[in-house]
C-alpha cells in the first residue's frame, strides 16, 4: 500500500507541532535539577543569606565552631563590625578559647563603646580569667548603658561584685558555665551560671 505524499506531509507537520508544544511545556516546568549531576545555577535576583542570623542560630545550638565560620563569612561582606567582633569573640568564649576571645571583645568595645552587649560579654570573659575588679567595672558600664533593663547583665554584675568582695570564695573552681540569652536585635548576652 502506497501512502500519498499529502498525508505524509500532514502527519509530519502534526509530529513537528506536537514536538514544539512538548518542548515549550518542558521549558516552563521546573525540574529542580533533580537529575542533573551539576550544582544549581546562581540566581542573580536571589537574596543573600544573612550569615549573622545563621551564626546566631548556631550559637543557640552550641555549634560555636560553625558559628565562627558563619560570622567570618559575614565579615567578608560587612567588614569586622563591632557586632561581628563580639559574635566571634563570644563563640570563642563558648569554645573556652579565652586568649582568642579577649582581643576581639576588647576591640568591639573600643569600636562601639555605647553597646552594652559587647561590654557584658567582655565582663564574662574577665570573670573567666579571674579579673573580678575589672569585670565588675565592665558590668557596671554595661548595666548603665542598658538602663538597667537586662536581667543577665544585672546578674553578671552581682556575681562579679560577690567574687570581688569574698576572695576566699574564689578558689580554683570547676569549669564554670554560662548561658546565652538572645536579645531582640539578634545579639547575645552571656549570663554566668553561679
Amino acid at each position: 500500500m502506497k501512502s500519498e505524499p499529502g498525508l505524509a506531509r500532514s502527519g509530519f507537520r502534526r509530529l513537528i507541532q506536537a514536538t514544539a508544544v512538548l518542548v515549550a511545556v518542558a521549558s516552563c516546568t521546573d525540574t529542580g535539577d533533580q537529575g542533573s549531576p551539576y550544582a544549581p545555577g546562581v540566581d542573580p535576583s536571589g537574596k543573600p543569606v544573612d550569615e549573622v542570623a545563621i551564626g546566631n542560630r548556631l550559637m543557640v545550638a552550641g555549634e560555636y565552631e560553625l558559628a565562627i565560620e558563619s560570622f567570618t563569612r559575614a565579615a567578608l561582606v560587612d567588614g569586622m563590625t563591632p557586632e561581628i567582633l563580639t559574635s566571634i569573640g563570644t563563640a570563642n568564649l563558648g569554645l573556652r578559647r579565652l586568649g582568642q576571645a579577649e582581643p576581639l571583645l576588647r576591640r568591639a568595645v573600643e569600636e562601639d563603646p555605647d553597646w552594652p552587649i559587647g561590654w557584658n560579654n567582655l565582663g564574662v570573659l574577665l570573670i573567666e580569667t579571674g579579673e573580678y575588679a575589672e569585670a565588675s567595672q565592665v558590668f557596671q558600664r554595661a548595666y548603665a548603658l542598658d538602663n538597667g533593663e537586662s536581667d543577665a547583665i544585672r546578674d553578671n554584675l552581682r556575681l562579679a561584685l560577690a567574687k570581688m568582695e569574698n576572695p576566699a570564695n574564689n578558689t580554683a573552681q570547676q569549669k564554670e558555665e554560662y548561658t546565652l540569652e538572645q536579645r531582640g536585635n539578634g545579639a547575645f548576652v552571656l549570663r554566668k551560671i553561679q
